[in-house]
């Protein structure tokens, strides 16, 4: 049986990204003899880890890293996220001792961070990668709003890391095709695949009855477009059905104090992700009016799985976890269009039967024996 060293850096707030690392560490548990090597930011305010910041490198990680290849001896290593205590030096580690290198890029955070220079990073007025504006006169790449030390420090890395995955002898891993020709009109050369992520639902409702709602779950914030997604929803006029908002960030107060007294509206804020997939099987849709380009969207595929449809806009590659013309889809931006898809969730017959086509396309697009022979392809 082949060895996997998988490599990955948690957030200090779980996100999706680790969710599915987290999944994908299960699921290739049956196919590979794996050791996971899981870093964590917890020494965020050390001197230490200033040192790590200025040079992105990481002494003790680079060493965990060449102790775990003399140890296990592994065939290939599964890179993920490295942000920022896993650090640069573990692929140097990695070259160091001939290990063949799959990496997988769960964001575009590789494109927004390559640059000091905003105008290098946003080509108009607002980056669909990450949803960054520019603002008048800027010039400064500023990819945390709040802090302008911390913007250049992870600029610092992201050149670095730029360059250390343009010319990375291994496989690139993407997502979706739409992620794979956004880097090959970068002019990345690489073998470049794509495999979304194994996803199983972790938790089954049975007997659940759906509700008249609509669900919205994940950040509350200006570009995932939560305050056009609430217009819409008031604007088309549903007679039946809540729009439930789950989650927080740092538009929740404000579209609380402005939107909370709708009687159709309901903020529950933070949820556990069991409640949250509860409301979802049991609501009659999720919806999402991002602006930005998304990944794989854990909202809607989850939600798939559990047989609920997804309003969504076309953007980056979303639509291909789902059926070709698919009929919740609305051009993004387009917010009539998000409109006339809202009016829809009140036809149960329609509803039930695009849930249906949403689950049996999720289901055999993340079958376990496509995605194993695909992974394995990459040795």
């Amino acid at each position: 049986m082949d060895k996997l060293l998988l490599i990955h850096n948690n957030y200090q707030n779980i996100g999706g990204e680790d969710i599915a690392v987290r999944q994908e560490i299960e699921f290739l548990k049956k196919h590979f003899e794996l050791r996971e090597l899981i870093f964590d930011n917890s020494e965020l305010r050390t001197p230490s880890q200033l040192f790590n910041f200025l040079f992105n490198s990481n002494r003790k990680s680079k060493k965990r890293v060449l102790k775990e290849i003399e140890e296990f001896n592994p065939d290939v290593a599964y890179v993920h996220n490295t942000w920022f205590s896993a650090s640069l030096s573990i692929f140097k580690a990695l070259k160091s001792k001939n290990i063949k290198v799959i990496l997988k890029l769960h964001n575009y955070r590789f494109f927004c961070t390559r640059s000091y220079l905003i105008n290098n990073h946003i080509q108009n007025e607002y980056c669909m990668a990450c949803g960054i504006r520019k603002k008048y006169f800027s010039f400064f790449n500023k990819y945390f709003k709040e802090s302008y030390l911390k913007s250049f420090l992870v600029n610092r890395y992201g050149r670095k890391y730029y360059k250390i995955i343009k010319n990375l002898d291994g496989t690139i891993v993407c997502l979706t095709e739409f992620q794979r020709n956004f880097l090959r009109n970068l002019g990345f050369r690489n073998r470049i695949e794509t495999l979304p992520n194994n996803l199983h639902s972790q938790f089954e409702f049975t007997n659940s009855k759906k509700e008249n709602n609509v669900i919205y779950a994940g950040r509350i914030s200006e570009e995932k477009g939560i305050e056009e997604l609430i217009t819409s929803f008031r604007d088309a006029g549903l007679k039946k059905t809540r729009l439930v908002i789950i989650g927080d960030g740092p538009d929740h107060k404000y579209l609380v104090n402005k939107y909370g007294d709708m009687v159709n509206i309901s903020f529950l804020g933070y949820k556990t992700n069991f409640e949250t997939l509860k409301l979802i099987a049991n609501s009659k849709a999720v919806v999402t009016a991002t602006k930005l380009y998304e990944g794989q969207p854990t909202l809607l595929t989850e939600a798939s799985l559990h047989g609920t449809p997804s309003i969504f806009p076309d953007t980056g590659g979303v639509s291909e976890f789902f059926p070709k013309d698919y009929p919740l889809m609305f051009e993004q931006f387009n917010y009539f269009d998000l409109i006339s898809k809202m009016q829809l969730v009140e036809d149960e017959k329609l509803i039930v039967e695009l849930g249906s086509l949403a689950r049996e396309h999720i289901e055999n697009s993340l079958k376990d024996e496509y995605l194993i022979k695909k992974f394995k392809e990459f040795f």
